[in-house]
């Protein structure tokens, strides 16, 4: 699939947004933490994305009822759904001047149609050295989840399957899609939401 930026100029992948937080002093520490002046923009792209996939934890995956959103707050916490944990890797990496957007792809909620469907968001990052976006997929690995930061075939959390009416959104957003930040901010329960709540189309 080819992949279509919603906008054609990469600074928009840059700016910062008051869910893509990175001015904040956690965010900010966190950098000083994981980041060097000595690294390429690869390096800092990788840890980034492994720092979020591993260290930040899926809510449904810990059964935790707690919501998050802003970078900042899925930081703090360490826990989030997909979309908040998205906008916490597009935080570190455009604080390191790595353009980064917001994919999405519709996937069943569960295991059957019959369950339900959702939105499922990941990011899109513009490696200038290779001049292309690839999409990495921070959810957090689990068995039967295995996603890694590769730059030449894809390896995501998810493949949809056609054929039960999934599908991948081939835009890269430069802001998260106002769906998902809606449901985030009128729930205050994330297993409720998640079962019941997330959208099913964009």
């Amino acid at each position: 699939m080819e992949l279509i930026p919603e906008s054609t100029n990469l600074m928009d992948y840059l700016e910062e947004l008051d869910v893509v937080n990175f001015s904040h002093h956690l965010i900010q520490k966190k950098m000083n933490e994981l980041f060097h002046e000595g690294q390429s923009e690869m390096e800092k792209a990788k840890i980034a994305f492994e720092f979020v996939r591993d260290e930040i934890s899926h809510s449904w995956d810990i059964q935790s009822t707690r919501v998050t959103c802003k970078a900042s707050e899925v930081l703090y916490y360490k826990e989030g759904i997909c979309y908040a944990k998205s906008n916490l890797l597009a935080a570190l990496l455009r604080s390191q001047g790595i353009p980064t957007g917001f994919c999405y792809q519709r996937l069943m909620l569960f295991d059957t149609p019959e369950k339900g469907y959702c939105i499922h968001a990941l990011n899109a990052i513009f490696l200038k050295t290779l001049n292309k976006w690839i999409r990495l997929d921070a959810r957090g690995n689990k068995k039967g989840i295995d996603a890694q930061f590769s730059i030449d075939e894809e390896k995501l959390a998810f493949t949809p399957q056609k054929e039960f009416d999934e599908r991948d959104y081939p835009i890269i957003y430069a802001k998260p899609h106002p769906k998902t930040i809606a449901v985030l901010e009128e729930h205050t329960d994330a297993l409720e939401m998640y079962k019941n709540h997330l959208p099913e189309y964009l």
